[in-house]
């Protein structure tokens, strides 16, 4: 039987990388997505796609509603901020497209699929270089949690499978992943990385993620596919 892995698949570059990491390691993927009251359904379709063309064994939505708390602006009728500047960006100050606890939620219920399929392994793709300042992108957040879930599932507590959250792009700059990706044969067209897009899944080119997208295809010296053309939504 092929070893097993849980990806955390968000229709984004850096988990559509992570996907085709965890293959090309001979992986049996399973993908798991979310719908939790972000603003837009663009980056699950592009999940659905990427899933299927990235070889997944199996893709699950999740229905959860992050909206009932709000705090943030992916998942309350707050602002999206544009067109920030690189300090801005980088600074010490978590911005308010912060889901709170959003990657804790996540890989809890990445554990719990995990332990039900006996999967030893968790993808995620956080990166703690190019990215915008969120506490639970961080190694000591991983790392932690880690810890955390080998204390509360039956694997661990009884040794029969010692889970690993594994994070390949930690320390990967957004060009790094994107030249990652691209050796893999990740077809960048299919991902999206915007907070606000528009209906058609046009980027809107003004958002922290977007900003972050755009330097990295910059740096990388390649041309981003959603810029060049239509966009499938």
């Amino acid at each position: 039987m092929n070893k097993r892995a849980v990806v955390l698949l968000s229709g984004g570059l850096d988990s559509a990388t992570v996907l085709a990491l965890a293959r090309s390691e001979g992986y049996e993927c399973f993908a798991l997505s979310f719908r939790y009251g972000q603003r837009h359904a663009i980056e699950l379709r592009r999940a659905e796609r990427l899933a299927v063309m990235l070889g997944a064994a199996r893709h699950v939505i999740v229905d959860i509603d992050l909206r009932v708390f709000g705090a943030s602006a992916l998942t309350a009728e707050i602002p999206v901020p544009k067109h920030r500047t690189g300090s801005e960006i980088g600074s010490a100050t978590i911005p308010i497209t912060y889901v709170p606890a959003r990657n804790t939620i996540f890989l809890a219920y990445a554990t719990a699929w995990a332990e039900v399929l006996g999967a030893a392994d968790i993808f995620i793709g956080v990166n703690a270089l190019d990215y915008s300042g969120y506490p639970d992108c961080r190694p000591e957040f991983i790392a932690a949690f880690e810890r955390m879930a080998n204390l509360a599932t039956r694997a661990g507590v009884e040794g029969g499978t010692q889970l690993a959250i594994r994070a390949p792009l930690q320390a990967l700059s957004k060009a790094g992943i994107i030249r990652t990706g691209a050796a893999l044969g990740v077809d960048f067209a299919l991902t999206s990385s915007c907070y606000d897009p528009a209906p058609d899944g046009s980027p809107c080119a003004g958002c922290d993620s977007c900003l972050l997208r755009a330097k990295g295809f910059r740096e990388a010296g390649m041309v981003d596919p959603l810029l060049g053309g239509s966009v499938p939504a």
